[in-house]
């Protein structure tokens, strides 16, 4: 198993430390990586890859590269706001990638703030503290009542937003889950059960969220509408495959393109209609009629204070994990950072592509690493445990059989994939004959989309515990032995 620890910890005589904090200027981190040895030095550089990804997720430091106060000035990018002009500076938002934003722009910020409240999930260790930000624990994946507290408290502290407020939104991938507010008349239970079937059905994650804004009386532009008429900066880490801004977290801020007919059309087309609560029906069906008002439009006077800012997306995570990759000999390909569809069949394309390159030298000559990001999607039909990405790999593992040279691996920046405590999980060329050995048939594994149990009974699953961020999954395909000359590998990038 490789087991990547965040936490500084001691060597272990059984593993071997590769990377270190102190590689680069990353003072947030103090850790040490773990890695079982097994003789691989292809599965050394894929961890230090994976590593390097993470941090350039890591939202404490996006922030402080990208948010400068000069004297009273407050300055992302183009965008400049006079703190000294503002009655009251909040803070307010949601997400994975919230508690790491909400300690960094306090520090940013540096005693300008007047107060704050955010939902980060339940499972943070250790807990933030803050002297002027409240962190209200929220259940995630699926909304809870804990939730629905935490944004009553965001809304009690706007209390009557004025002209003379500065609002920071700190938005973040499981924002949608961690900040619920269901619409008047609806029960969150009514929610939950609508989540749990789009979850389960194989939705993607813009149907998902398209559905829950016709639900909220917080998402799709409606936490907007509340605030108006104050400035709004929302602050964004995307974890929506193309970075849509109404799709991350529901759009809390965001203009809402998405209508109460289209979420009627994505329930049916998943046959899940007739499964919802009938109060969904009901409310969905009045907002079809026009008996209830749509979230908020692009013409829509309030936008003109809003202002929403993309800080943080996988794009980055896919750069420096190439960067990793080409120090130490490869050539390296971000093929795209806008996989997805069906997990197992992404697998079985991304391993075919790795094929190429070996038998063919194409798209690129080994020794090479072909990198993708984005996030698929799992149709649940067996009664077995795994993840997306658990999944990925084991469809692709059954690909590259019998080819050794082929290492792959894909992991959530989350930390977490699916209902279990991995991020994700590794192959090679040897892990199908391996599971042979030990009595697993990995096609069945794959039918009964148990692909938890296999890895894990072949010590090959990505351990990271929660990360505190989320730019969505990482594929990362090493093909060949790096050679460890420098300045002779070569980018290739795609989209």
């Amino acid at each position: 198993m490789v087991i990547l620890l965040l936490q500084q910890t001691e060597a272990h005589n059984n593993c071997l430390p590769w990377v270190s904090s102190q590689d680069r200027d990353r003072p947030q981190h103090s850790w040490r990586i773990r890695l079982r040895k097994d003789g691989s030095s292809s599965r050394r550089v894929l961890v230090e890859a994976i590593a390097h990804a993470l941090f350039a997720a890591d939202p404490r430091a996006i922030l402080r590269n990208k948010v400068k106060v000069k004297r009273d000035e407050l300055e992302i990018g183009t965008l400049s706001f006079k703190l000294s002009e503002f009655r009251r500076v909040l803070v307010i938002g949601g997400g994975k990638a919230t508690a790491g934003m909400a300690l960094e722009i306090e520090k940013i910020l540096d005693g300008w703030i007047t107060g704050g409240s955010v939902n980060i999930p339940g499972y943070t260790k250790p807990w933030p503290k803050s002297k002027k930000i409240n962190f209200n624990a929220a259940s995630h994946p699926v909304p809870g009542e804990d939730g629905v507290r935490g944004v009553k408290n965001m809304l009690r502290l706007v209390g009557h937003p004025s002209e003379d407020d500065l609002v920071i939104c700190l938005i973040s991938g499981g924002g949608s889950a961690l900040m619920p507010l269901p619409s008047p008349g609806l029960l969150l239970s009514d929610k939950q059960k609508t989540t749990n079937l789009l979850l389960k059905s194989g939705a993607k994650i813009d149907e998902i969220n398209a559905v829950r804004k016709h639900l909220s009386d917080f998402k799709g532009g409606r936490l907007a509408e509340k605030l108006y008429p104050a400035t709004v900066l929302s602050l964004i880490i995307s974890d929506v495959v193309g970075d849509k801004l109404q799709s991350i977290a529901s759009g809390p801020t965001v203009p809402d393109d998405t209508t109460y007919a289209g979420a009627y059309t994505i329930l049916e087309e998943h046959g899940l209609w007739r499964k919802v609560p009938s109060s969904i029906r009901k409310h969905i069906q009045k907002g079809k009629e026009g008996k209830l008002p749509e979230t908020p439009k692009r013409s829509s006077r309030i936008f003109k204070r809003v202002h929403n800012v993309l800080v943080g997306t996988n794009k980055e995570s896919c750069q420096a994990a190439a960067e990793v990759v080409e120090n130490r000999g490869y050539h390296s390909m971000i093929l795209s950072t806008r996989l997805h569809g069906e997990s197992r069949e992404v697998g079985k394309t991304l391993a075919g592509i790795c094929i190429g390159i070996r038998e063919y030298q194409l798209p690129v000559a080994p020794p090479a690493a072909l990198i993708a990001g984005g996030e698929t999607t799992v149709t649940v039909h067996g009664k077995g445990r795994g993840g997306r990405n658990q999944e990925l790999v084991l469809s692709a593992a059954l690909s590259i059989r019998g080819k050794p040279t082929i290492l792959v691996s894909s992991i959530g920046t989350d930390g977490v994939d699916g209902p279990t405590d991995s991020a994700g999980a590794v192959a090679d060329g040897n892990t199908f004959e391996r599971s042979l050995r030990i009595h697993m048939d990995p096609d069945s594994y794959l039918r009964e989309n148990n692909s938890y149990l296999f890895f894990e009974r072949l010590k090959d699953l990505v351990i990271t515990g929660p990360t505190g961020t989320n730019v969505n999954d990482i594929f990362i395909g090493l093909v060949g032995p790096g050679s460890q000359k420098n300045g002779t590998a070569r980018r290739s990038r795609g989209r």
